[in-house]
């Protein structure tokens, strides 16, 4: 009985068992802590975007003159 675990304590089959258990984990926990910071910047982002819809306070571009008339013959409109 004491050689059955001495042999298994001595066994190496489930060592690359830990090592993967212990670099998903560092993987997903690595990934965990991307996304809170990730997070708080994709938020504020849209906070700010919102805002900025809401307010109204977007540029307003035109492309034609006094009087322009994009349909009128000659106009390539």
């Amino acid at each position: 009985m004491r050689k059955g675990w001495r042999l298994w304590l001595a066994g190496e089959g489930g060592a690359i068992s830990v090592d993967w258990v212990v670099l998903t984990a560092a993987v997903v926990g690595l990934g965990l802590a991307a996304l809170a910071v990730v997070d708080d910047g994709a938020a504020d982002l849209a906070s700010d975007v919102s805002g900025t819809l809401a307010a109204g306070s977007m540029i307003s571009t035109s492309f034609g003159g006094p009087g322009f008339d994009p349909t009128a013959p000659g106009s390539g409109g």
